[in-house]
């Protein structure tokens, strides 16, 4: 099975091929390419699979994301989402 993440992009550096962000997934940050998503800007969310930026998301869509994803971990460690 393959997971995607949304996270906040933090920072950018780099060009062409080699640019690449800081995101934020919570309280977890990690360095990830850009070269899939030239469009990403700093504060804009992405979509990131194993290292790469594959899609920009509006912050609607990434909030709903990342409140789904805190639902199927509440629901994994047997706890009621509130």
């Amino acid at each position: 099975m393959c997971l995607a993440i949304p996270g906040r992009v933090i920072s950018i550096s780099g060009v062409g091929l080699e640019r690449q962000a800081l995101v934020r997934f919570g309280d977890v940050e990690r360095v990830v390419n850009l070269c899939l998503t030239p469009e990403a800007v700093t504060d804009d969310y992405v979509i990131v699979h194993v290292g790469c930026a594959i899609r920009v998301l509006d912050q609607e869509e990434a909030q709903r994301a990342l409140s789904l994803l805190h639902e199927l971990a509440s629901m994994e460690r047997g706890h009621a989402v509130s």
